[in-house]
């Protein structure tokens, strides 16, 4: 069976993760979204609770917005059964996360929970 005719509800929560971890750093955040994260999945984060793809999307914003245009790097994945973990660096011009710590439940071929911490460090003049 082609990869193309698989239903993606049927994937292993391994593979959601891994497909998401993928397009996230391509770029490519519409079809994560409508591939990977529930219509009702429960994001936790510093701001507060957010629901569904909209608060993904808006999450995702504010990343962006703190770190822009940054070179992000994935220095751990950890995955047991429906619970995945990942942990994250990300570099710009301007700002940096050292560390960047996302967790994960996952069924159904869905993020169904996800939670995400990280602190944003301001770069002075001159650093790298």
């Amino acid at each position: 069976m082609a990869a193309d005719s698989v239903d993606p509800r049927q994937r292993p929560p391994a593979e959601v993760f891994e497909d998401h971890l993928r397009l996230a750093q391509e770029g490519r955040l519409d079809e994560d979204l409508a591939r990977n994260v529930s219509p009702d999945c429960v994001l936790l984060e510093r701001r507060g609770v957010f629901h569904g793809r909209e608060g993904a999307r808006e999450l995702a914003r504010y990343l962006t917005e703190e770190v822009p245009h940054a070179r992000y790097g994935y220095t751990r994945r950890l995955v047991e059964g429906r619970f995945c973990m990942l942990e994250w660096t990300a570099d710009s011009d301007g700002a940096r996360v050292r560390d960047g710590v996302d967790s994960y439940v996952i069924e159904d071929g869905w993020i169904v929970a996800q939670t995400i911490r990280y602190t944003v460090e301001p770069k002075t003049g001159g650093e790298s």
